[in-house]
């Protein structure tokens, strides 16, 4: 069995096979979609560079399996200014936003450009979402499995936590309450569920994310939400 190293533990890789299928599906849905999507791609970069200039691409090095960086490509949703996307994680009516940025990450067409990350091998179609490096340090104790995939643009907590911005409580510092409450669950259920995944659960996956993005609203989704609230009650109790 071939092994890797992820900060100092030694950590099995999985079946040989399994990787090759999930990677031709990679390396398929990625070059058809960027063939399928190019001219709302180009519509998006040329709408983008109408309303606020260059860079058109927002790239930023994420933590990827293995606990290797690489660099991740979306299309630029916050105003172009210097330092003004060091926070890692994003709020309701975010003042960073452009107007075209709201829409973009509404409908989550700002992750277009991940397709090329897919092609390349960095991301997966279905996988954990990649962190920022800011956050780096949460993946600790049984944290580091979700290390052992590839991060990707569909997955449960893309379905769960479509609205993640809308969970950050009103007086709370944003960073601190993502990795006190929000990484910790989302991270259970990461390792609930790529632990022992199928392709046709990925395919799943991939529907229900589909749906998504077109305003599709999972039951799954208010679960999310509720866990989120009963243990902000929790705090409260305590």
């Amino acid at each position: 069995m071939a092994f890797i190293r992820i900060q100092g533990a030694v950590r099995p890789r999985p079946p040989m096979a399994q990787i090759s299928v999930q990677r031709m599906l990679d390396v398929t849905i990625s070059a058809v979609g960027l063939a399928a999507l190019a001219p709302i791609i180009l519509c998006i970069a040329f709408a983008i560079l109408i309303q606020s200039g260059r860079p058109i691409f927002f790239s930023q090095v994420r933590l990827g399996a293995g606990g290797r960086y690489f660099r991740i490509h979306k299309f630029r949703k916050f105003r172009n200014i210097s330092g003004v996307s060091d926070r890692p994680v994003t709020l309701t009516n975010d003042a960073r936003m452009t107007a075209l940025g709201r829409f973009l990450y509404k409908t989550k067409l700002d992750e277009l450009p991940q397709l090329w990350n897919i092609l390349k091998g960095d991301m997966s179609i279905v996988g954990p979402r990649p962190e920022s490096l800011q956050l780096s340090d949460c993946f600790v104790g049984r944290y580091l499995d979700i290390l052992d995939h590839r991060p990707g643009i569909f997955g449960p907590n893309q379905i769960l936590f479509v609205n993640e911005c809308c969970l950050y409580p009103e007086g709370e510092d944003p960073q601190q309450f993502y990795r006190e409450v929000l990484f910790p669950l989302k991270a259970s259920v990461d390792l609930a569920y790529f632990r022992d995944r199928t392709v046709l659960s990925d395919f799943r996956w991939i529907a229900q994310g589909v749906l998504a993005t077109l305003g599709w609203r999972s039951s799954l989704e208010a679960k999310s939400i509720e866990a989120v609230r009963a243990y902000l009650r929790r705090d409260d109790i305590g």
